[in-house]
C-alpha cells in the first residue's frame, strides 16, 4: 500500500512528490498524458524566480528530473476511479488498481470549447487549443485568437512572431490579462483587435477551417473573417470528475480547498489549478504541491 498517491504530474503534482519522498513516504504518481501540464504550452516564462526567460518545456523537464532523483513510483496511467475502503482508498487506472492511504489531486484543467457546430470536426483542421503546439503550421498565414485572459495574450504574442496577421477576438471591451502583455501586443504591427465580438459560426473548405462569423455583442452587426486557423483560449475547466463524490466542489467544479490543500475529506488533498484559488501561476502550483504534501504527511504522521 502506498502512503500517498498523487494524481497528475504537472508542476503541483511533481512538487508534491518531491516533498513527500523527502519525508520518506511511499509515493505513487499517476499521469495519463505527459509530465509538465499546462506550462508545456508556454514558450517563455518570465515570472518564475531564479529561472528567468525559461521555456515551459525546459522548466517542466528540470522539475521532472529533480523529482525522479527521489525515486517515486511514476506510472503513465490514467486514474479512472477512486473507491473508499476501510484503511484508505483503491485507485483504479486504465491498467491497474492501487491501494493508498491518502490522495493528492493535482489533475489541473482542460480546454474550454466554444460549443459551436463543426468545432469538434474542425479541431486539428484549423481549430487549435495550443498555440505552441500548432502555431508553426500556420507560419505566414492569417489567423485569429479568441479570449481575453493571459492565456489568450500569451498565445497571441507567440503567434505574432510566426503568422502574417493575428486577429484577437474578445467578447468584452477590455482584457482580463496582464497589462504588460497587452502593451507588447499593441506594439505589434501584425496584431489587430476585435473587441465586443463573439464568434457565431465556423465555415470550412476542403475539410479545413476557412472563415469565422462574428457578431457585435451590443448590436446585430455581423461580419465574416477569412482565416487559416483559430486558436481558442477562453479558459479551462477543472478535471475533477474522479473525486466529485468524495470531496466538496464549488459551483464551477473546482475542489474547495484552503492554502494547505485540505479538502472536505481529511485524507484527500488538492493542489494546483484544480482547486479553488485566486491566482493560477507556475509559482502557486509549486506552492500548492508543497502545502498539499505537507498536509498529507502531517495526516499520516498523526495516525
Amino acid at each position: 500500500m502506498y502512503d500517498i498517491t498523487i494524481i497528475g504530474a504537472g508542476v503541483a503534482g511533481m512538487t508534491a512528490t518531491i516533498y513527500a519522498r523527502r519525508a520518506n513516504k511511499k509515493v505513487l504518481i499517476l499521469e495519463g498524458k505527459t509530465y509538465g501540464g499546462q506550462i508545456l504550452e508556454t514558450e517563455k516564462i518570465e515570472n518564475y524566480p531564479a529561472a528567468p526567460h525559461i521555456s515551459g518545456q525546459n522548466l517542466a523537464k528540470t522539475i521532472y528530473e529533480q523529482m525522479k532523483e527521489f525515486a517515486p513510483d511514476f506510472r503513465y496511467e490514467t486514474a479512472t476511479k477512486i473507491e473508499k475502503v476501510n484503511d484508505g482508498y483503491i485507485v483504479e487506472t486504465d491498467e491497474n488498481k492501487y491501494e493508498t492511504k491518502t490522495i493528492i489531486i493535482a489533475t489541473g484543467t482542460s480546454y474550454r470549447q466554444l460549443g459551436l457546430p463543426n468545432e469538434k470536426e474542425l479541431t486539428g483542421k484549423g481549430i487549435s487549443y495550443c498555440a505552441t503546439c500548432d502555431g508553426k503550421i500556420y507560419e505566414d498565414k492569417e489567423i485569429a485568437v479568441v479570449g481575453g485572459g493571459n492565456s489568450a495574450l500569451y498565445s497571441s504574442l507567440y503567434l505574432s512572431n510566426l503568422a502574417k496577421k493575428v486577429t484577437i477576438i474578445h467578447r468584452r471591451n477590455e482584457f482580463r490579462g496582464d497589462t504588460a502583455l497587452l502593451k507588447k501586443l499593441e506594439e505589434k504591427a501584425n496584431v489587430v483587435f476585435k473587441l465586443n465580438k463573439i464568434i457565431t459560426g465556423l465555415k470550412s473548405e476542403n475539410d479545413h477551417l476557412s472563415s469565422i462569423a462574428l457578431k457585435t455583442t451590443d448590436s446585430n452587426e455581423t461580419e465574416e473573417l477569412d482565416i487559416s486557423a483559430l486558436f481558442v483560449e477562453i479558459g479551462r475547466e477543472p478535471n475533477n470528475a474522479i473525486v466529485k463524490e468524495l470531496v466538496e466542489l464549488d459551483e464551477n467544479g473546482y475542489i474547495i480547498a484552503d492554502e494547505s490543500g485540505k479538502t472536505s475529506n481529511e485524507s484527500i488533498f488538492a493542489a494546483g489549478d484544480c482547486r479553488t484559488k485566486t491566482l493560477r501561476q507556475v509559482i502557486t502550483a509549486s506552492s500548492d504541491g508543497a502545502s498539499a504534501a505537507n498536509s498529507a504527511i502531517s495526516y499520516l504522521n498523526s495516525r
